[in-house]
């Protein structure tokens, strides 16, 4: 099959809509044509990078961008300008639940935020006694691999904001969401720190994009 030009892609686009397009296409639409390869030569050159994962694509620095040939500063910035327009569009579209009563609801709290990141973050729930949200907060940061978390500031918080009750949220940058030795150890910690003042950690889940893993449904948080 003959590839299309970069106006035949732009024709196609206001005739048939957007949706008409491939992926390759839709990003050829982003880059524009440059000035030594055509728009979608590039865009297939970018995509064969991150065999074919828009998702791995997105969790790209401008500076990893870059590195494909025919992508220059110019370019890698209006792919990370597009990448976190869509990403605050997802949260917005997002039902952000105020009352947390299953995963799902934790999930659609912080999923959008945290599933892509390529780094690990650690976030708090402080929840009211009927499980209301009295405040969110991220509570730790660190590598691709591994944080650290400080749980005594987790439980100072709490008792700053007259929490009942504390869920922990944190990510797998490597998209799966299987917990390790660490995250069962900080779990440890964090609960045993929050029960000497009567608050107790009533979940810890593990978010990864498209998987969740919740400790209290695995009857590792009682």
């Amino acid at each position: 099959m003959e590839k299309s030009t970069d106006r035949e892609i732009r024709e196609r686009l206001v005739s048939r809509g957007a949706s008409s397009l491939s992926d390759a296409e839709l990003l050829s639409i982003i880059l524009g044509e440059g000035t030594s390869y055509s728009a979608i030569d590039t865009a297939l050159r970018l995509l064969e990078t991150y065999n074919g994962s828009l998702t791995t694509m997105t969790r790209a620095s401008i500076a990893r961008l870059r590195m494909t040939e025919g992508i220059g500063i110019k370019r890698a910035a209006l792919l990370a300008a597009t990448f976190e327009l869509a990403k605050r569009l997802r949260m917005q579209e997002t039902a952000i639940p105020t009352v947390i009563r299953t995963k799902e609801d934790v999930t659609a709290l912080l999923g959008p935020h945290m599933a892509c990141l390529p780094h690990e973050e650690m976030w708090a729930l402080y929840l009211t006694s009927a499980n209301g949200i009295i405040e969110k907060a991220r509570i730790s940061q660190g590598g691709v691999t591994s944080m650290t978390v400080d749980y005594k500031l987790i439980v100072k918080r709490a008792i700053e904001v007259l929490a009942s009750s504390i869920i922990i949220v944190h990510n797998h940058p490597s998209g799966v969401a299987a917990l390790s030795a660490e995250d069962i150890s900080v779990t440890r910690r964090i609960s045993d720190a929050a029960a000497l003042f009567d608050i107790p950690l009533i979940d810890h889940i593990i978010i990864t994009d498209g998987q969740s893993y919740s400790f209290r449904q695995h009857a590792l948080i009682q």
